[in-house]
């Protein structure tokens, strides 16, 4: 038995999409805070059980007769709850008697790290691995799938792209084939102990993503680098929540730094095929 928690958010639901493809759906159990709005979003057969990760007690009894469990991270923007939320569910795993437990990490986590969730990861990596149980790492590198975020509403209308990452690079992967990775390594053999960088390449910078909206759109878009000062003032203009400003601000400086910037071919391995690129997702998503 497979249990998958945070499985009515996006990654958890694609990656049980993906499984069932693979095994019956009475293998799979969801792991989710609300077991009646579970119960139309998820795939026929699929069992729910009650489990927050605030609640030590409920994972306990979600994970019985469980082998294996994924572990998706937490949305919690604060890091230390963040971190208390992972142990408590690799606590109960442990005394639920599971034997594997895989956790979406980030590449690159680092406690010095200005991308707000990486010094959580890290600490969650470091007390995975002294847990005794045998661990799988997905550090997951950002989704193709928050351009449109980045990019904003506004970008196409004025033609310009603005960020302040500057020049830096990001291995982006989209979401429902890391999902897809994700259900090829729970239904197989040889990912004991193991830690997998999930970013393939070629790594995008702004100017790159400002090139492939022009050609998806046929329109001109340029990209404009500003302050991260600048970039907040905008944000708090729109009413967007501080917390949000700072993961925002932390995401481009750690792009800046690198972080992101983490090309690999352990991906497209997992993945068993060519991961979609940036031109392709762009022309799918703004293409005429």
């Amino acid at each position: 038995m497979i249990a998958i928690t945070g499985a009515t958010g996006h990654l958890g639901l694609a990656t049980i999409k993906a499984l069932t493809a693979k095994i019956a759906p009475s293998e799979i159990v969801a792991v989710v805070r609300d077991p009646q709005k579970a119960a139309n979003t998820l795939p026929q057969g699929v069992a729910v059980r009650q489990g927050d990760y605030n609640d030590p007690a409920a994972l306990l009894a979600a994970f019985q007769g469980i082998e294996t469990v994924l572990l998706i991270s937490s949305s919690e923007l604060e890091t230390e709850p963040r971190i208390r939320e992972h142990r408590n569910v690799i606590d109960a795993a442990k005394q639920a008697g599971v034997r594997h437990l895989i956790y979406t990490s980030v590449v690159n986590p680092s406690p010095e790290s200005a991308f707000g969730a990486s010094p959580s990861h890290f600490a969650t990596e470091e007390y995975l691995k002294d847990s005794g149980l045998t661990y799988t790492v997905f550090r997951n590198t950002l989704y193709l799938d928050i351009i449109p975020m980045l990019v904003g509403e506004g970008t196409l209308p004025s033609g310009k792209l603005y960020s302040s990452a500057d020049d830096g690079k990001v291995s982006y992967a989209l979401r429902e084939e890391i999902a897809q990775a994700l259900a090829n390594v729970l239904t197989s053999e040889g990912h004991d102990n193991q830690i997998y960088d999930i970013a393939p390449g070629p790594a995008y910078s702004f100017q790159d993503i400002a090139a492939g909206l022009s050609e998806a759109t046929g329109q001109p878009v340029e990209y404009a680098p500003v302050s991260g000062e600048e970039i907040a003032a905008s944000l708090r203009e729109h009413q967007v929540p501080e917390p949000f400003i700072n993961l925002l601000l932390g995401m481009s400086k750690a792009m800046k730094d690198g972080e992101f910037d983490a090309a690999s071919s352990t991906f497209e391995k997992l993945l068993g095929s060519k991961p979609t690129d940036l031109k392709t997702y762009l022309a799918g998503v703004y293409g005429k």
